[in-house]
């Protein structure tokens, strides 16, 4: 059995992760951490898990943290550096923040305007990259990971494989709704029910959202070559949930029936990304608390654009279901060991 810590337990994120190692039959639940509601109990931040109520939280320390055989750091962006610094590497740590994700310098100055704290493997396995290998190859008994953003891993899973393939070509335009609870647990005006309740709207528009070098680069390394991706994010009036409409230029000679083939192959063997039947479409009510993703494809002759809708839960998959897989890879576990492959309906 491993002894699990989770910084950041009190957010969205940590109690997503919580949730999954309740149910994990290899693990125990060690430390749960956070700031500015240490020393509360658990169950006045996360009152859904019922067995750990009586937790109480801890300061996000490394001396908190020491001791434990995995770490999972659910922490804002440019937090986790630090901390991770002062852990030792016989400690797998388990990122679910931005700090490590990129590999270039560059769009880390350019979008979170701080130092580069540097690379890790990046955590999602079932990304295709040049050659047609998967990236699960590099997180195999890894002790640092970086799990990916939501919407990376939304939008990333649905145009990697057609640009692996060639079956497209030049910039990719995706348009992506986001439930409420992709932007943190923090109290911001435009979040409020009143706000939110029956109305949607845009945010990062012109290119200016932080996961958008994320997917240029995941797409980048499935296509052998750069990718640059026009990336509009909206917020939807739900909880939870991305639905990602992901489109690109019909590559010469690719056809509707040799796109839908290279999904097909792309995916086959993957538990947790469903290519659905021809003529059914993704919904976020159909991954609600599981780890799957679900995708359809067509191609628009028209105007000569593949079309790539893919529905995830951003707190499951998006976050804690893809940090537990990494948990699993990282530690020799089957990798679908504690992970939810049915969602919640209604």
């Amino acid at each position: 059995m491993l002894s699990v810590a989770v910084a950041g337990a009190s957010g969205y994120a940590g109690g997503e992760i919580l949730r999954l190692l309740v149910g994990h039959p290899e693990v125990t639940i060690g430390a749960v951490t956070a700031a500015s509601s240490a020393g509360d109990r658990l169950a006045a931040h996360q009152p859904q898990l019922a067995p750990l109520a009586d937790r109480v939280l801890r300061p996000t320390t490394a001396e908190t943290l020491t001791g434990h055989d995995v770490v999972f750091l659910a922490l804002p962006h440019g937090a986790s550096a630090a901390l991770a610094g002062q852990l030792g590497e016989d400690v797998t740590v388990i990122d679910c923040g931005a700090d490590f994700r990129l590999a270039d310098s560059q769009p880390w100055h350019q979008f979170y305007g701080s130092e580069h704290a540097g690379t890790w493997p990046y955590g999602l396995p079932e990304l295709l990259t040049t050659g047609g290998e998967k990236q699960r190859a590099h997180l195999l008994g890894e002790s640092r990971i970086a799990v990916p953003g939501c919407y990376p891993t939304a939008c990333s899973l649905a145009l990697a494989p057609a640009f692996a393939a060639g079956q497209v070509t030049g910039d990719a335009v995706i348009v992506a709704a986001s439930g409420t609870s992709g932007a943190g647990r923090s109290l911001k005006p435009h979040l409020l029910g009143a706000e939110v309740m029956g109305s949607m709207s845009p945010y990062g528009v012109g290119g200016g959202h932080r996961h958008t070098p994320e997917i240029e680069q995941n797409l980048g390394r499935a296509a052998g070559s750069d990718v640059r991706v026009s990336f509009t994010p909206t917020l939807a009036p739900m909880p939870r949930g991305i639905l990602a409409t992901c489109s690109a230029a019909v590559a010469p000679g690719a056809t509707a029936a040799s796109v839908r083939t290279a999904y097909q192959e792309a995916y086959a063997d993957e538990p947790f990304v469903q290519v659905l039947p021809e003529g059914s479409w993704p919904s976020t009510g159909a991954v609600l608390g599981s780890n799957n993703v679900q995708l359809q494809m067509t191609v628009d002759e028209r105007v000569g654009r593949v079309i790539v809708v893919a529905a995830v839960d951003n707190l499951t998959k998006g976050t804690a279901g893809g940090a537990v897989q990494c948990l699993n890879l990282a530690r020799g576990f089957e990798e679908t060991l504690g992970l939810p492959t049915t969602g919640v309906s209604p």
